[in-house]
């Protein structure tokens, strides 16, 4: 270890770097750090001469990481989530805690966890923020570089969230898939076959982190391949496109049953055999060593109990 390097790079700096990786200006990052922007720009110009890169380019309005600074930042996360975990002792108090708390998660899935996260935000300080992401936004990679402290997603059991070894999943709501259709659609008052199921077209929700999900391989190997006349970026549009059209949508059932946008439409149970599917809560190893991200970890792993 070249601890006369090591003795040079200050915790001051790499927290500035981190900051201006999730915020990518100087003024941001300077408010949050509730230091002033020459304080920031000094720590930047440190840390390049240091790391002999750029690490940042002028965007616009914006500042835009070089890649060698996208590539160290799950490393600089990881610092200082050790270090914070050494200096942050102690039971968490959520009424006194006054810092940030974030999740990301896909429409769908918020909809089924409004109550309990409401719960969770209630039982922090008037002076804390919750805050709710879409997977779109920040995805896995977020929770690598310390973007996001958890991401909560719906998937089948047989094609888990991440295979990442830096990357913890815990599946914390089992749940089961459903054929939605309009009042009016021929098979709303007949017994759904896999015929019948395969003779009309359906609904399909974007998943960029998925080419080809579990349930769909398996249907096709199976049975054979879904008609899709429409894909779309969430479950809300789905079930919307439903209501308007003889197309099938096939999605979660606890959201079928919660969702406003899912009200008037005929459920039906599939008529084949596609695994189990559930929700599970995704983080980085080292996030558990904050506190509060631990006491929000426990919140979530326990509320679902009410769910």
């Amino acid at each position: 270890m070249d601890y006369a390097t090591l003795s040079r790079i200050s915790v001051k700096n790499l927290t500035v770097m981190h900051v201006l990786l999730m915020t990518h200006s100087v003024t941001s990052t300077a408010n949050i750090l509730c230091v002033t922007p020459s304080s920031v720009s000094k720590a930047l110009g440190q840390l390049r001469a240091q790391l002999n890169d750029e690490l940042f380019f002028r965007r616009g309005n914006q500042l835009a990481p070089t890649q060698y600074a996208l590539s160290i930042g799950p490393a600089i996360h990881n610092v200082l989530s050790n270090m914070n975990g050494i200096f942050q002792q102690g039971e968490f108090l959520p009424e006194t805690f006054t810092g940030m708390l974030s999740l990301s998660m896909r429409e769908s899935t918020f909809e089924l966890f409004a109550p309990q996260l409401g719960k969770i935000s209630q039982r922090l300080s008037d002076h804390a923020q919750l805050v709710i992401s879409t997977k779109e936004q920040f995805s896995f990679e977020a929770l690598l570089s310390g973007k996001i402290d958890f991401l909560l997603l719906p998937h089948d059991i047989s094609q888990p969230p991440t295979h990442s070894k830096s990357l913890i999943w815990k599946t914390i709501l089992s749940d089961e898939m459903v054929c939605l259709m309009n009042p009016a659609h021929p098979l709303s008052n007949e017994a759904l076959t896999i015929e019948k199921y395969l003779s009309y077209r359906h609904i399909r929700v974007i998943d960029k982190d998925l080419a080809e999900p579990y349930f769909e391989q398996t249907l096709t190997q199976r049975h054979g391949a879904r008609n899709i006349a429409a894909m779309v970026a969430d479950f809300g549009s789905a079930a919307l496109m439903c209501q308007h059209s003889p197309y099938l949508f096939t999605c979660s059932k606890r959201w079928a049953e919660t969702a406003l946008q899912g009200k008037g439409l005929v459920a039906k149970a599939l008529p084949f055999d596609y695994g189990q599917v559930a929700y599970s809560l995704v983080w980085n190893t080292v996030s558990l060593n904050n506190p509060a991200c631990r006491w929000l970890h426990d919140q979530l792993v326990g509320d679902t109990a009410e769910i």
